[in-house]
């Protein structure tokens, strides 16, 4: 049975925040707000809990995972990113996108593609989650929370405790988000791919 902490949205309460924080810690497996949808994360160097967040999406190691970072000096130390990406990435973050970069040995080989060695990157714009990463000091390792079989991300947190409350730790109740994923732009070669279109415009990436 997760255990249900209801964060407020504008004003995350410390105490609750330092609880989660030391929940991801021992190796939860939570259902957490972003400013797209609702999504899955646990601590990045847990392989047991990251197994367990495949299982519940039912996808395989080819399925990129995204390290959720504070802030763009967070980034360079998982992904190689030139002065060129730099700029991009600043002018559109935080907000509701995924770039797919190249990683460096800062991440483990467990969480990157097999064989392209790329890792799913994020700087959310939410509250809640910036609160969390905050405490945490370190990304978390997150995949938006669509479960097998549905079209969108789950979005009501009572509707996530009915359906995953045997298979999660913990359950962060911010209110509704979108239904909306993030939009996830490949980055890896000369020019930007658009692999996903979600909630972030995709003009500023040529799409």
């Amino acid at each position: 049975m997760a255990r249900y902490l209801a964060i407020h949205p504008d004003n995350p309460q410390p105490r609750l925040v330092r609880q989660a924080v030391d929940m991801l810690r021992q190796g939860a497996v939570m259902a957490w707000p972003t400013d797209s949808a609702y999504a899955l994360g646990c601590h990045l160097g847990d392989k047991g809990a990251v197994e367990r967040m495949r299982r519940i999406r039912q996808v395989d190691e080819k399925h990129n995972l995204t390290l959720v970072c504070r802030d763009l000096s967070e980034i360079a130390t998982y992904a190689r990113v030139d002065n060129r990406l730099y700029r991009l990435l600043k002018a559109v973050t935080p907000g509701p996108y995924t770039f797919i970069l190249q990683a460096t040995r800062e991440v483990p080989r467990r969480m990157m593609h097999p064989r392209r060695r790329t890792i799913g990157i994020r700087i959310p714009d939410h509250v809640i989650a910036q609160a969390l990463l905050e405490a945490l000091g370190e990304p978390i390792m997150s995949t938006t929370l669509i479960l097998p079989g549905d079209e969108h991300p789950l979005t009501d947190p009572e509707d996530i405790r009915e359906r995953l409350d045997a298979q999660l730790d913990l359950i962060i109740d911010g209110g509704n988000c979108g239904l909306e994923p993030t939009t996830v732009v490949d980055l890896t070669g000369e020019t930007p791919v658009i692999v996903r279109r979600g909630k972030g415009d995709a003009a500023p990436f040529g799409g």
